[in-house]
């Protein structure tokens, strides 16, 4: 498996809601990233990926909520969200998209 392909594995979607947004007017952006990845991993693979200098990785889990489906109980996956604060200068086009 090529580096690049370990990178996609790490980072899964960006993020796109109103918060989100406003994190990036301060140049931060937030990803959807593995359940098991780790801050370096995160790190590595944005500055790959983009070509630029990360500053900061904030990371959280938002545990799955219980949802009924079909009359039946049932539970979201656990999501977790990388906000990823970039050196002054760089910045990254969203909407060019991965």
């Amino acid at each position: 498996m090529s580096a690049k392909a370990e990178h996609y594995d790490v980072i899964r979607k960006p993020v796109i809601t109103e918060k989100a947004t406003m994190a990036g007017e301060s140049n931060a952006f937030v990803f959807e990233v593995a359940i098991d990845s780790n801050k370096p991993q995160i790190k590595d693979a944005v500055e790959s990926l983009f070509g630029v200098k990360v500053k900061a990785v904030n990371t959280t889990v938002t545990k799955g909520k219980v949802k009924r489906f079909r009359g039946r109980p049932g539970v979201r996956k656990d999501v977790k969200k990388a906000y990823v604060t970039l050196e002054e200068g760089n910045s990254i086009d969203m909407t060019s998209g991965l």
